[in-house]
């Protein structure tokens, strides 16, 4: 969309009514229709033990009212991070439909079973490199990473890959849903659910 067209197309105001959950899921089938790529990118959030915020770019691999699902390697950066300062932010940016979702909440461990399935549901490649990578670990030379994982597809031809200890996945329950909607002149509409108990929400409407 050019910026001539956003100043003349209006969206339709984010219905307060809406459940989060649902008004999620309507948005993100929107996005999985209209973004070239990766609709399930999602910003991750984490804070350092020094108390700094991090943030990078996860796929989303699951979300319903248990909360939402990303899958890591526990001893990379965020992991570490996660498990000192169990609490995240994400945030869905869709430049195609010119909307955004923020969303803050506890974080907790999936199960070994929830970790066990999506990594055998994952590219052998990508089952491989789990293994081969000390991921966020400095590495002195490219060759040196080449070389580990042609020694672990040696190791594992013809069998399957099992999942490394290391590697397994959180779950983020949202406490608070910030939509946020591209309108006319930078004119946007924004609201934002906060959590008070189950299944009640408080929602307000926000200045742009």
């Amino acid at each position: 969309m050019t910026a001539e067209a956003s100043e003349t197309t209006t969206s339709p105001l984010i219905d307060l009514s809406a459940d989060p959950f649902d008004l999620f899921h309507v948005w993100m089938k929107e996005a999985e229709a209209a973004e070239p790529n990766d609709p399930n990118a999602m910003t991750l959030a984490t804070v350092s033990p020094e108390g700094r915020p991090d943030a990078r770019i996860v796929l989303l691999k699951g979300a319903d009212r248990d909360g939402f699902t990303f899958f890591t390697n526990l001893e990379s950066r965020k992991g570490r991070e996660l498990a000192a300062t169990p609490a995240a932010a994400l945030l869905f940016h869709w430049k195609s439909l010119r909307r955004q979702i923020r969303i803050e909440g506890p974080v907790f461990p999936v199960t070994t079973e929830e970790a066990d399935v999506y990594f055998a549901s994952r590219r052998r490649m990508s089952q491989l490199g789990a293994i081969a990578s000390d991921q966020s670990r400095p590495l002195a030379d490219r060759a040196i990473f080449e070389r580990r994982l042609e020694e672990v597809e040696a190791k594992y031809d013809g069998k399957p890959v099992p999942r490394p200890a290391n590697w397994s996945g959180f779950r983020m329950r949202p406490e608070r849903f910030e939509f946020w909607q591209d309108r006319p002149y930078r004119l946007h509409d924004r609201a934002v659910w906060v959590f008070r108990g189950p299944g009640a929400w408080d929602v307000t409407r926000l200045y742009p």
